[in-house]
């Protein structure tokens, strides 16, 4: 036990050290690693595009399978087992899970980068190039991305409900590295250090790419210069946050955020569909639906080998990284929340829920942008190319009435939705950094302060080398090594499923035959009377 112990406290505290020194790498080294990170980006693009791209094809195919195979009706608890939740309850959590803030900017920006770089070979800014703008988007928060949490949503509800095992930690789900030998006790630590440094990288992403829109909105909405300053007081409201909801943990403070989460993002979604031009953004989702059917196979196993313009790729390659950095935050939370459902349930209420949710802010927001320029109302692709991505979001945004207003809910919501996301993952990672933690027991308030103190001087580094590259660099180097994890998953959950249970022997009980002992009594009046010993005497 002290053994383990000793490894436990070994793999915790390098892992720390790891990310505090990587991020004053990038506060320190600045702009000037823009060029490195991207070099990097672009040799993993060219390189290593065709395995981000052939595990989320088995992936998607492996569940695709299991849903509408036999084992879809695998009932994640016992026979008795009902949901907590009812479909809508439960739907709206694994909706709210997905809104991330990185998308109230990405489903604005994105389809203008598209439509300049189209995919397919559309000439920019035809026709075909809008349309394939406005479906591209949908494509990279859609169906097989959200797979992509299924490996460790049904690994993790398995072990909880079908086998009443304990998961503390990804690796407790990976059959194949169970017991008690040292080498798989050091396998398992790895698999946890490698879902951490995913999980780093995925949500100092997150935060690097959204603090400086809302800097820029924030300048937009009151004046106030945009500069390094109002991005580190920024950084300190987040922090204040951060730490309270942390500190309060689930039912103090997360799960309050998480109600106000959801309310945020359908209220955008009504006003931008209402007030905008409403049928355009309908007509336009309507032909995304049929020209992502056309296209999913290719757009699923594009790699560019004989050269192409490569922007639509990358930017799949960088979301394939991005999920998968997710991953094991996501997988728990779903897993946590499924008990007495199908796995036939969840991945189709994933599909729908999920993807679906994901998916209507591109058909809103994106197909708003693309209006604003096709009808020439706003040049938001120069101003992409000029000013950035901050920039955009803020000008489409003071195109809406009440531009103040909306403004100033835009920005609530962009705190709301990192709150949730950064607090809800800094409290699974001090799961995964604790050392022993009893059923319903939460971790230590320091091992949870520590790790909101790491997210935020991670992902203030991250700010400070800047660039929309450096984004994209972090969260595919951060699902790079997930690949690996994701491939054992679905091997242990092939296991577990596939595995004939071990029927007892049924031991059939003899007969017991009782030899009853009977005497002749010699006085009987009419021959001999049968009795039992016990009468005879």
């Amino acid at each position: 036990m002290l053994a383990r112990k000793n490894i436990d406290k070994l793999v915790f505290v390098p892992t720390i050290v790891l990310f505090i020194l990587a991020s004053l790498l990038f506060i320190l080294g600045g702009g000037q690693l823009q060029a490195t990170l991207s070099s990097i980006l672009n040799w993993i693009d060219t390189r290593m595009s065709w395995a981000y791209m052939m595990v989320y094809v088995v992936n998607f195919l492996f569940f695709m399978y299991l849903a509408f195979g036999k084992f879809g009706k695998v009932k994640l608890g016992d026979p008795e087992d009902k949901p907590h939740y009812s479909n809508f309850q439960w739907g709206s959590m694994v909706f709210a899970t997905a809104i991330d803030a990185s998308i109230l900017m990405l489903s604005i920006v994105d389809p203008l980068r598209y439509l300049q770089h189209p995919a397919f070979g559309f000439k920019p800014f035809s026709s075909n190039a809008y349309s394939a703008a406005h479906m591209m988007g949908q494509f990279n928060w859609g169906p097989m991305a959200w797979m992509m949490f299924a490996p460790a949503t049904i690994a993790i509800a398995y072990v909880l409900y079908v086998k009443h095992g304990k998961v503390q930690r990804v690796s407790a789900a990976i059959t194949s590295l169970q017991g008690d030998s040292k080498g798989k006790i050091v396998a398992r630590h790895i698999v946890d250090f490698l879902v951490v440094f995913g999980i780093m990288g995925g949500i100092g992403s997150s935060v690097g790419m959204e603090i400086p829109i809302i800097s820029k909105v924030l300048s937009r909405l009151t004046g106030v210069q945009d500069n390094l300053m109002l991005k580190i007081e920024l950084f300190i409201i987040l922090f204040i946050l951060f730490a309270v909801t942390v500190f309060h943990g689930l039912n103090g403070g997360i799960n309050r955020l998480s109600s106000a989460h959801i309310w945020t993002a359908l209220g955008l979604l009504a006003i931008i569909l209402i007030i905008g031009p409403t049928v355009y953004i309908l007509n336009s989702e309507t032909n995304s639906i049929g020209l992502m059917a056309q296209k999913f196979i290719a757009m699923s196993t594009n790699t560019l080998p004989n050269g192409g313009d490569a922007t639509a790729q990358q930017e799949t390659i960088f979301y394939w990284g991005w999920w998968l950095s997710y991953m094991p935050v996501m997988g728990l939370f779903i897993a946590r929340i499924s008990k007495g459902r199908t796995i036939r349930q969840v991945l189709v209420g994933m599909l729908t829920y999920g993807a679906l949710g994901c998916m209507s802010f591109y058909a809103i927001f994106g197909g708003y942008s693309l209006w604003l320029q096709q009808t020439g109302a706003v040049n938001l692709v120069h101003i992409l190319n000029t000013q950035g991505q901050a920039a955009v979001v803020a000008t489409v945004i003071a195109t809406l009435p009440f531009k103040m207003i909306i403004l100033a809910l835009y920005c609530i919501s962009c705190f709301i939705f990192l709150a949730t996301t950064i607090s809800s993952s800094a409290f699974i990672v001090s799961s995964f950094t604790s050392l022993h933690l009893d059923d319903g027991q939460e971790p230590s308030r320091w091992n949870r302060m520590i790790w909101v103190v790491v997210f935020i001087i991670f992902s203030f580094g991250i700010v400070m080398v800047g660039g929309f590259k450096t984004v994209q660099t972090v969260s595919t180097i951060a699902g790079f090594p997930l690949m690996f994890v994701c491939i054992l998953l679905l091997h242990s959950i092939w296991h577990m499923l596939a595995a004939k249970p071990k029927v007892a022997p049924v031991v059939v009980p003899q007969p017991v035959v009782v030899r009853r002992i009977t005497v002749e009594l010699p006085r009987a009046v009419r021959g001999p009377m049968i009795l039992s010993p016990d009468h005879a005497n």
